[in-house]
């Protein structure tokens, strides 16, 4: 298979600019870069918003907190800031922070910059090379997975992260904490969200030995090399903390669509996982679990996998709730409910069959 395009960003989306004439003169004084400065946007996600900004010679990516955002714990930039700079040293495939701005006082919010990552980004649809690789297929999956185990197995503490976050008690207020957030963003009936939460609630298992973890971690936060033979940078840190490895595992288990999912759920917009020749979300819990030398059974991966289903439910909801209160006029934003409704009744339905 012949080496892929990288990923490239496209014109910023309307309402989403930034003042370039506040923007140069700073970068010039923080990174000495000096000539005409534009700016594109990276098309992916729908948090905190991304930007390659050029001058002169140089190209960085500049990240912000989204526009009309309330939830302001979600996207903290001084918390990406403070992980990136401990981790990058010692995990080579978290990007270098550059410079930071925490107070709002230049594009009116914080946001920080950091060196660009070159590579290939895999979003829903495979490049055609790729769709007819099955074998190229199953290595990005096992780079995938041992690349979360990697992450998992750095020394959080020798990094100076060991203040980072709270592992004990972390399950239980994971569960409570996202149970709260959805009363807070609540807009529609969906049975099947308490019926999950009061499940999770009952169900917890005991933290197991504490990692950092990413929180978000899949397809289109990773970035390979063209040949796809490994992968040179994890984006989107913004939701790292201290706790339990598997509950990491079990957030990206939720972005794993299988061929044997319902229809609709394969509209949602996660990554490539549904297509031939993908590991199924057993393969790659197992392949986890094998290679991180962690204890897990069945009965306690539905516990993470449901968890993680409802983590991203809460997010799609909070995003929804942006744009039902106006608070956004983004259109891609109305569609998140029906994302809430597919991710709560896949977690139903994982209950109640006993396997993910």
């Amino acid at each position: 298979m012949s080496a892929l395009v990288e990923d490239q960003p496209r014109a910023v989306r309307a309402g989403e600019e930034l003042d370039l004439a506040v923007l140069a003169p700073w970068l010039e004084q923080q990174l000495g870069a000096h000539g005409p400065i534009t700016l594109e946007q990276f098309p992916g996600g729908h948090s905190n918003l991304t930007y390659c900004v050029h001058q002169g010679e140089r190209a960085y990516v500049l990240r912000r907190p989204p526009v009309g955002s309330q939830v302001k714990s979600a996207h903290d930039m001084g918390r990406e800031v403070a992980v990136l700079s401990k981790l990058a040293p010692v995990f080579e495939r978290a990007p270098r922070v550059l410079a930071f701005e925490d107070t709002g006082g230049v594009l009116g919010v914080p946001f920080y910059v950091m060196e660009r990552r070159r590579g290939v980004i895999l979003r829903k649809d495979l490049p055609p090379a790729l769709a007819a690789d099955l074998g190229a297929i199953r290595r990005i999956c096992e780079l995938l997975v041992d690349t979360l185990v990697d992450l998992h197995a750095v020394d959080y503490r020798a990094a100076g992260l060991g203040e980072f976050g709270k592992p004990v008690g972390y399950i239980a207020r994971q569960v409570t904490g996202w149970t709260e957030r959805y009363a807070g963003a609540q807009t529609d009936d969906i049975p099947a969200m308490p019926y999950v939460a009061a499940w999770l609630a009952t169900h917890m298992p005991a933290d197991g030995a504490p990692a950092l973890i990413h929180n978000d971690f899949k397809f289109d936060n990773v970035i390979f090399d063209p040949s796809l033979t490994r992968i040179t940078g994890v984006l989107d840190w913004e939701m790292t903390t201290i706790g339990d490895p598997l509950m990491d595992l079990g957030t990206s288990l939720s972005y794993w669509a299988e061929a044997a999912d319902p229809p609709a759920y394969h509209a949602l917009p996660f990554g490539p996982t549904a297509r031939p020749g993908m590991m199924t979300r057993a393969e790659i819990a197992a392949r986890y679990l094998e290679r991180s030398g962690r204890a897990g059974d069945v009965a306690s991966l539905v516990f993470y996998y449901a968890f993680g289903l409802l983590k991203t439910a809460v997010i799609a909801q909070q995003i929804y709730y942006r744009f039902a209160k106006g608070l956004t006029t983004d259109a891609r934003f109305g569609q998140f409910i029906f994302a809430v409704r597919l991710l709560a009744e896949q977690a139903r339905t994982a209950i109640d069959r006993g396997k993910i």
